[in-house]
């Protein structure tokens, strides 16, 4: 393999690493949040969504399906080419939600030379971020095997703590190959489970340009190599789009000025991995919600996340006080590149991401992707964040400290997006399924800011 695809197989690994050992506490809190997924072909509903999965999905990467996506689909299809790339050490590729001016303050700080050297801010920055990443892409990782076949590495079976799991929700391994005819182990399949649109699909459109890198490249030679070789890599969740969240929500609350931009540059980035035929909008939501699960409590302070062994990163025993020290160090470095205020050159932005009402569209078709209701019971109620998951408010005040809890939590309810999704249980984890961060950091920026 060349330098490069050892690289870029590295940057992934390095966000989903292998998981050899017993889960931990918080693996086991992630993987029973997305457990649902497993029992959907339980029910009439379950099924349905099912169905709808792979058809949209399908519909999505060819184009048959228009989604009112930021850019025209041809150059959508060459934007998720190039997200393909996962600049892990200092969330480079998501800097565009930054805007036109902060964007390339923060590039000309933040980049990567080539393949194997990168800049960063700062060190407290490069700390909060692989702390983060690490994480989010932690879990990711563990739920790939566990759901695909019930193994922490795809050959090392769970322990009977983790397979209680499945067992009590009554869902099975593989749900994704064995609905949609690819059964693991069978000719064209993921070993392992699980296997990926591209597998399973009856075409796969080709999308042919250049990469992050500026490297001629196909999203074929990111599916099945050798740039990345996903053929028995599990599809569930997808560890691109926890990425694609955590960078989002980890810049939007380092430059909150922008929090609204970089919701939506995370939605893209997970919405990219169906047009590049790597995942189904299952995957996409299934990262989405994990990411945001894993960073509300890493924001909280939660002692079951700080002050643990992360691949990769330092411990850092404080979250919050470590990104207050990452945020005064971006905005030092982002005034010092425009020569402006962070709040004047927040506004400077020529790019994709400066038609608020396109972001708004474009995020919101991508909470459900109308794949249907899974539990009516949610659907026809709204869920109260603050009894529920009452640290998923730190989402909201970490970025506007002059909220309080309870005021983000009341805000993240009354902006809640459509309930009873294929997540949408009833659990502490299922409402972050459901949660608008878009809309919620509109509202909260508004009070903030003391506008009615």
């Amino acid at each position: 393999m060349t330098s490069k695809t050892l690289l870029a197989i590295a940057a992934l690994c390095a966000l989903i690493p292998f998981q050899a050992a017993a889960q931990s506490a918080t693996d086991l809190a992630v993987l029973k949040g997305l457990a649902p997924a497993s029992a959907l072909s339980n029910t009439a509903e379950g099924k349905a969504a099912l169905t709808a999965n792979y058809k949209v999905t399908g519909g999505i990467q060819t184009g048959a399906i228009q989604q009112p996506t930021l850019l025209p689909f041809p150059q959508q299809q060459q934007q998720a080419l190039q997200d393909a790339f996962i600049t892990g050490a200092n969330f480079a590729d998501l800097a565009d939600g930054l805007g036109t001016a902060l964007g390339d303050g923060y590039i000309a700080r933040a980049h990567y030379i080539d393949q194997a050297k990168h800049t960063d801010i700062s060190q407290a920055v490069a700390d909060v971020i692989a702390y983060a990443s690490g994480t989010t892409g932690s879990h990711a990782g563990a739920g790939k095997y566990f759901f695909a076949n019930a193994t922490t590495d795809g050959k090392t079976p769970v322990s009977a703590e983790e397979a209680a799991i499945l067992t009590n929700v009554h869902g099975e391994t593989d749900i994704f190959g064995k609905s949609y005819g690819f059964p693991a182990g069978s000719p064209g399949a993921d070993a392992y489970g699980n296997s990926r649109p591209f597998q399973t699909e009856p075409s796969v459109t080709p999308i042919v340009g250049h990469d992050y890198l500026n490297v001629p490249s196909d999203n074929g030679q990111y599916n099945r190599g050798p740039v990345m070789n996903l053929v028995n890599s599990p599809s569930y969740p997808s560890g691109h789009t926890t990425y694609g969240y955590t960078g989002a929500v980890v810049l939007a609350i380092l430059v909150p000025e922008r929090y609204q931009q970089m919701i939506a540059r995370g939605a893209e980035y997970g919405n990219d991995r169906i047009l590049m035929g790597a995942h189904y909008t299952m995957d996409v939501m299934g990262g989405r919600t994990l990411a945001l699960y894993d960073l509300a409590h890493l924001l909280a302070n939660d002692l079951a996340y700080v002050d643990q062994p992360v691949n990769g990163a330092p411990r850092i025993k404080d979250f919050q006080a470590a990104i207050k020290a990452a945020r005064a160090d971006v905005t030092k470095a982002l005034q010092a590149a425009c020569g402006k205020t962070i709040q004047e050159c927040a506004s400077e932005d020529t790019g994709r991401l400066n038609n608020p009402v396109a972001n708004e569209a474009f995020y919101a078709v991508t909470q459900t992707y109308n794949l249907g209701v899974v539990y009516p019971q949610q659907a026809s109620a709204q869920e109260d964040v603050g009894k529920l998951a009452h640290e998923a408010g730190y989402l909201l005040t970490s970025a506007f400290p002059s909220l309080t809890l309870e005021q983000a939590d009341r805000i993240l309810t009354e902006t809640e997006g459509p309930g009873g999704g294929y997540l949408d249980n009833g659990s502490s984890f299922g409402v972050y399924s459901r949660l608008n961060l878009y809309a919620a950091a509109g509202k909260a920026k508004a009070l903030a800011s003391g506008q009615p």
